[in-house]
């Protein structure tokens, strides 16, 4: 592939419904094969993220606060650094009165993703809650400054409006309780599909930080799904956000490590970073995926036979 028709990829070439339908995640325990044949770390429960997650939602709407905890432990253990999953099980820590527990899994919805503009005003409601306002003001200026930045121009802008405000409420006593809970539980399947195919045009078009935003709704849907962490992925690096493209790609490989498009993007990048050296080892990653050959194993050649000094081994 040369530099200049990477979106090539981007064209959807299947039905939507491959979304879900081509989770690669093993959902029962055990590989069989008899006594002594695999070691217990390698043989115990498979949990699909996507699966688990939509699980702990609908648990989290019905208020089975335990269950969800349960179901978005499972999605953690496969993805710990989703930003989104450790906003919801704040939701969860909350509901089930465990306060400490629910700011600390705010804290690493920040953590993980310092955009996540959700997580920002439900860990300063938190704080407000625990008493800690220097913490809480500290959240609201970090919000003001993003507005400043943004505006009233940026896909984050009504966010950013309801957060703050939410924030100056709970440091005035008021409506302390107020949570985005509708946006985070009642994103449909259907709705995420729509996301989806939004955020793939608005790739196409060039308009990425649009693209961000709609990614950001379908993995309400979806949870850490493989394909949608690799758009976003795409979506920083063509931002020159490269640890957030690296950090996307990495956790989508996390979910399924044979994802081709992950792979190849990645691959990329390290060439776009300099390091010819990585982006050997992932394409000698798809040579072992790819058996009988695909496409995602020569774009990732060309752009490392065209990377200067790739035949140095650099």
């Amino acid at each position: 592939m040369t530099h200049g028709n990477s979106v090539r990829v981007l064209i959807i070439t299947a039905s939507v419904a491959a979304l879900l339908a081509g989770a690669a995640w093993a959902s029962g325990g055990g590989s069989g094969g008899g006594m002594g044949s695999t070691m217990p770390s390698a043989s115990g429960p498979q949990y699909n993220p996507v699966e688990e997650h939509q699980k702990g939602v609908e648990a989290l709407k019905a208020q089975q606060y335990k269950v969800a905890i349960s179901h978005f432990n499972r999605v953690i253990d496969v993805a710990p650094k989703d930003s989104g999953t450790w906003t919801l099980m704040g939701l969860a820590k909350e509901g089930a009165g465990d306060a400490k527990g629910a700011r600390s899994a705010y804290e690493k919805a920040v953590r993980y993703n310092g955009d996540n503009i959700t997580a920002h005003q439900l860990l300063g409601v938190a704080e407000a809650k625990a008493g800690d306002t220097a913490k809480t003001q500290a959240e609201l200026a970090d919000l003001q400054k993003r507005d400043a930045a943004c505006a009233g121009s940026c896909p984050k802008n009504d966010e950013l409006k309801a957060a703050i405000a939410a924030l100056q409420a709970a440091l005035d006593g008021g409506a302390a309780t107020d949570t985005p809970k509708a946006s985070l539980l009642f994103n449909s399947p259907a709705g995420g599909d729509r996301a989806y195919v939004e955020a793939v045009a608005l790739i196409n078009a060039g308009r990425y930080e649009d693209a961000l935003q709609s990614l950001h709704k379908s993995e309400l849907a979806f949870g850490p799904h493989p394909d949608i962490l690799t758009y976003e992925g795409y979506a920083n690096r063509k931002l020159h956000r490269y640890d957030q493209a690296e950090a996307y790609y990495t956790e989508a490989l996390a979910v399924d490590p044979t994802h081709v498009g992950a792979t190849e993007y990645y691959g990329e990048l390290k060439v776009e970073r300099g390091d010819i050296a990585g982006a050997k080892k992932l394409l000698a990653r798809l040579d072992a995926i790819c058996t009988f050959g695909c496409s995602e194993q020569e774009e990732l050649r060309g752009w490392i036979d065209q990377a200067p000094h790739s035949q140095h081994g650099s």
